[in-house]
């Protein structure tokens, strides 16, 4: 199913709860109930919750957006390096170069259709493509420069095989969920306290009232789902994807 169907079912079904349940309630209030009479410290408890779960939510997007601009920096940092390897080898001999240059396209390779998809389904990366990546760290470190000029080259050659290794394993700590269960746990309560506490100021039938009521649901439909879907950066409907791979290395692509 489609994730914008989800999170349109979602907001509806949200809207449709608030909305039956504001009607059952008011048949049952009688003609003679008046909503003036709302205790003040009602008004102000219903408040501070609002407040609060406000503040929550806005730490829970922040969390998951922080976490998922971390994936697409680790995966920005592993293509550049893995590319820096691939164009800084030029200055080695024939046999050398196309042995590591072979490594990489099939580190790359590897990462795009194979790993990357079991990431996105299990958050774990494959022991293939580890072996690929030390596979290429052996055959950077372990050639013996023949002149000053590959001497030169081979120390920075080095060093982008540690950015590329670093920046898999943080793609590999990235790919697992951002929000702990007890935060959802939290969120989930909150929304459902929070929406609770709009029935006891006593909403009425009014248009005006449905309409506010029913989009403060779906607002809170949206920023839950919003959440979730951040909650896994490489898994989700707006997920970081392997386009720096793709892009530092056409052909391999599609």
């Amino acid at each position: 199913m489609p994730e914008w169907l989800v999170l349109t079912l979602a907001m509806v079904a949200a809207c449709g709860v608030v909305l039956a349940v504001t009607l059952l309630q008011h048949r049952r209030i009688g003609v003679d109930d008046d909503p003036s009479e709302t205790p003040d410290v009602i008004e102000y408890i219903t408040m501070m919750i609002g407040v609060v779960y406000a503040i929550v939510l806005g730490l829970a997007i922040a969390g998951v957006w922080e976490a998922r601009s971390a994936a697409d920096d680790h995966v920005r940092a592993e293509a550049r390096a893995l590319h820096e390897i691939d164009e800084r080898v030029r200055v080695y001999p024939a046999d050398t170069r196309d042995r590591i240059r072979a490594d990489v396209n099939a580190y790359v390779g590897h990462v795009v259709d194979v790993e990357w998809k079991k990431m996105a389904d299990t958050g774990a990366l494959t022991e293939r493509g580890q072996e690929l990546m030390d596979r290429i760290r052996h055959d950077v470190t372990d050639y013996q420069p023949a002149n000053d000029y590959e001497a030169q080259a081979y120390q920075p050659l080095v060093d982008q095989v540690a950015v590329a290794d670093q920046a898999r394993n943080g793609r590999g700590a990235s790919a697992e969920p951002t929000m702990p269960g007890v935060v959802w746990f939290g969120l989930i309560i909150g929304a459902l306290v929070t929406l609770g506490m709009m029935f006891a100021l006593q909403i009425r039938r009014t248009a005006r009232e449905l309409v506010l009521a029913g989009l403060f649901s779906a607002l809170i439909a949206f920023l839950l789902f919003l959440i979730w879907d951040f909650d896994t950066p490489y898994s989700q409907g707006v997920a970081a994807g392997a386009e720096p791979f793709l892009t530092l290395f056409p052909d391999l692509g599609p």
